[in-house]
């Protein structure tokens, strides 16, 4: 989960692949997640950010085909097997899915493009998920006039205790309500050292963002708040 691992300072891989899409700023409401806890389930909604972290941690329990319906988006082509169609919009292409499906396959798309946008829903015994079936907004500098934002975007039912402690790994288990935001401070674009040689898109892919994550939990009315610099 890419929060966790900015605290656990594991900046390669997967926290350095979501952190392209930002540049030089300053991010509120990133990465939002409100919970609850309901006798033995919690309800937890989220923030586009966690979408594909959430799909995948509910697919993995699943060994056949589920049913599951929503929208695959992405900027470049891809071979989706299981798509009833795509729609495209100002370069936008969202796969439509709806109908059983192995989730295999699904688990395999991510591998192969971890930077497409997941954004499907389905039921399991104990993982209920439903995610908006459309494209986030992009991810532009907040400022002054920006309207608050809520986590919503992303709504989860779970008995599962190990995605609910992955996710909220800093809070006290007894919580009955909480929520959780995130400040990014990117104050610098760490360009290669051989920048110059290379083609545009190779700088983008290798350029580091450095700067600070400020996080904000609020557990039952009690507020704590820590930061972690990062380099990724």
């Amino acid at each position: 989960m890419i929060i966790k691992k900015i605290f656990d300072k594991e900046f390669e891989g997967e926290v350095h692949s979501d952190f392209l899409k930002f540049g030089r700023g300053e991010f509120r409401d990133k990465y939002l997640v409100e919970a609850k806890r309901q006798k033995e389930k919690a309800i937890i909604k989220t923030g586009p950010e966690f979408a594909n972290y959430l799909v995948r941690k509910g697919l993995e329990k699943v060994s056949g085909k589920l049913t599951v319906t929503g929208v695959i988006v992405s900027t470049i082509e891809l071979e989706v097997p299981f798509s009833n169609g795509i729609k495209q919009f100002m370069g936008i292409k969202q796969h439509q899915v709806s109908g059983e499906v192995e989730a295999k396959q699904i688990l395999t798309l991510m591998s192969k493009y971890p930077r497409v946008f997941f954004a499907l829903s389905f039921i399991l015994p104990d993982y209920e998920l439903k995610i908006k079936a459309k494209a986030p907004k992009s991810a532009k500098p907040s400022t002054s006039s920006d309207k608050e934002v809520k986590a919503e975007f992303c709504s989860l039912k779970t008995t599962d205790e190990r995605v609910v402690k992955e996710l909220l790994f800093d809070v006290p288990t007894g919580f009955k309500q909480l929520s959780i935001k995130h400040i990014l401070k990117i104050n610098e674009i760490v360009y290669p050292k051989d920048f110059a040689k290379m083609k545009p898109e190779e700088v983008r892919e290798k350029s580091k963002r450095k700067g600070v994550l400020v996080r904000e939990v609020t557990a039952d009315g009690k507020r704590t708040v820590s930061e972690v610099p990062f380099e990724a």
